[in-house]
């Protein structure tokens, strides 16, 4: 049986660009060889989007739901709730302002299944957007996301992507951290199952952008915190022991050469150096508790919560059928 595909879509305020949305969802997925359903997320729109919607869910049928938040909480909280709400077994998300293709759905779905992909990013190379405004700040945060994750791409910003399910529910979107999706997914699977394709891109028709320049400063504050998670999650106290150390080191020496310099019989008290070494000392310590609180923190999500630090993609019993736990019976007096 062909694996069922859910299409996210959020939407904010575009009114006029629903009906042509839907008509080219018609179009793509009329001929579509997978079962499939479309989720259109309303983010709290304030002209008539919802009206729009609900208009196309008459048009499109049955396999299209519609989600009204009950006010507007950004593009990627939008975009979580309808990633709740689907039930394929392969996720695709685009932006409803029709500057990403429906039509391109079908071809990303089949390589990220030929290719056996976990995620397949879409790459607007013929971009249509501002150069100024846009592309430069896109090409900035592409280079520096890329740096600090080692997932190189040419358009994290693209919100074409096509995901597989299981592994990607693992990864939970908070903030505007949508942009960094491929980031997050690396945390959960190797970076050679992280692919881009080339999309079309078109000029947005309707409506206005919802982004503009001061994002870039929104895109280095995320980065910080991906960087942390990716690299720190599971040892979040090597992340402050590091800096606890250099600080003490610091502190170390510069109190070691005083000391020094009093058995010489200078006096050090109204030195400023002092202070600095023992304020140095003391951030030392603090680093060195906060790293310990976080590892409890840590330990203690990871029990409430029930998550695991890793993914399991496929186990095979002895005989090498796959392995399901609900399926594969276990001797007694013997471990898995």
């Amino acid at each position: 049986m062909k694996e069922t595909i859910s299409i996210i879509i959020p939407l904010y305020n575009e009114e006029d660009s629903v009906g042509p949305l839907a008509a080219a969802l018609a179009g793509s997925l009329s001929t579509f060889d997978h079962p499939w359903e479309v989720i259109l997320v309303d983010d709290g729109s304030s002209d008539g989007t919802r009206e729009r919607l609900a208009e196309a869910r008459e048009s499109l049928g049955d396999y299209v739901s519609v989600i009204e938040l009950q006010r507007n909480f950004g593009q990627t909280a939008a975009m979580q709730a309808g990633l709740d709400a689907a039930r394929g077994e392969v996720l695709v998300t685009l932006d409803g302002d029709l500057q990403n293709d429906p039509a391109d759905i079908p071809a990303m779905v089949r390589r990220l299944l030929d290719e056996d992909l976990d995620l397949l990013v879409g790459w607007r190379k013929d971009r249509k957007d501002n150069y100024v405004m846009r592309k430069v700040p896109s090409k900035i945060a592409n280079w520096l996301i890329g740096w600090m994750s080692g997932v190189r791409l040419n358009d994290y910003g693209c919100s074409l992507k096509i995901y597989r399910a299981d592994v990607f529910r693992s990864v939970r979107l908070y903030g505007e951290m949508h942009r960094f999706i491929p980031a997050l997914m690396a945390t959960y699977t190797a970076t050679s199952r992280i692919k881009e394709h080339v999309v079309a891109h078109r000029a947005r028709e309707f409506g206005y952008s919802k982004y503009g320049i001061s994002r870039t400063f929104r895109v280095l504050l995320d980065l910080l915190s991906v960087h942390f998670f990716m690299s720190f999650m599971g040892r979040p106290a090597h992340f402050f022991g590091r800096i606890g150390f250099a600080s003490g080191g610091i502190g170390g020496l510069i109190l070691v050469y005083l000391l020094a310099v009093k058995l010489l019989g200078e006096d050090i008290g109204g030195r400023p150096l002092l202070l600095v070494g023992v304020l140095l000392v003391i951030m030392a310590i603090q680093f060195f508790c906060t790293g310990i609180l976080a590892e409890f923190l840590t330990r203690t999500y990871y029990e409430a919560t029930g998550t695991r630090p890793y993914v399991i993609r496929e186990r095979r019993c002895h005989k090498g059928e796959a392995w399901h736990p609900a399926a594969t019976g276990i001797a007694p007096g013997h471990d898995p």
